[in-house]
């Protein structure tokens, strides 16, 4: 069994480093991976609603492969977010959602704009995506994601990238932060292979997952870095990472 952790998708266009979600499952059996944790791909042109409609659509047809996420923009407004979220969650059966401050340019920890809509994610009891990446180290740092972690101790928080997506990363940065929070768990991807060993070998096998930020990056190359990275791990540590730790958190059942 294969989870991956990160991948993107988009309603309105396609080609380049966009894709539509028949070509997201083409590429899923591609790679031989089972389920994929989906959401937006900016830009969606400020037409967010029936953005997230396209991966509800997704989700509903194709429930055994596709996990949609709600992807919030609280720039749009911040009463709406909140009211998305709640439809999200309750309404499309979403398992989670996804703020990324670095595309949508916004403080992760903003008490105005970023912590109501956290708030409120936190009162469903899902799982919040965080792009967490050195694309912008200051909106999306790590110990603004401490901050919240320990504001809200039962949020479940995905470190998407954990500190990556750049030259220059914040890996160590995101390790050390995890280590004080267990609450988060971090997404090894856009980031060099050693410091996803490092987190495994720190945080142990149960706190990171396996994704390939598809479109950006190609699945299949992705599964096969990962399963090199992992060949000499435990059996158990495999299957964490590639699915048992994401499946637990969004509290699937595998066995179906």
């Amino acid at each position: 069994m294969i989870i991956d952790a990160d991948v993107h998708v988009s309603p309105m266009f396609e080609g380049g480093n966009s894709i539509t979600v028949k070509e997201l499952l083409n590429r899923m059996e591609k790679a031989k991976v089972d389920k994929a944790v989906t959401w937006l791909q900016p830009p969606y042109m400020r037409k967010i609603d029936k953005a997230n409609e396209y991966v509800y659509a997704a989700m509903r047809k194709n429930s055994d492969r596709i996990l949609g996420f709600g992807w919030i923009d609280p720039n749009l407004g911040v009463e709406k977010a909140r009211k998305c979220v709640k439809r999200y969650i309750s309404e499309y059966g979403f398992y989670g959602i996804k703020m990324n401050g670095a595309q949508n340019n916004f403080f992760i920890d903003d008490p105005h704009l970023s912590i109501p809509v956290i708030e409120e994610i936190a009162d469903t009891g899902t799982t919040l995506a965080l792009h967490v990446g050195a694309d912008a180290y200051d909106r999306t740092n790590p110990f603004r994601v401490a901050k919240i972690a320990a504001k809200f101790l039962k949020l479940q928080i995905l470190m998407v990238h954990m500190g990556g997506v750049a030259f220059d990363d914040l890996t160590n940065a995101s390790i050390e932060v995890a280590k004080g929070h267990p609450n988060l768990t971090l997404i090894g991807n856009g980031v060099r292979t050693i410091p996803i060993l490092n987190a495994i070998k720190t945080l142990g096998s149960t706190r990171v997952c396996f994704g390939s930020d598809t479109p950006f990056e190609l699945m299949s190359v992705e599964v096969a870095r990962y399963k090199a990275l992992l060949e000499d791990m435990p059996e158990s540590d495999q299957l964490n990472i590639l699915a048992g730790n994401i499946a637990r958190l969004l509290n699937l059942n595998l066995q179906r």
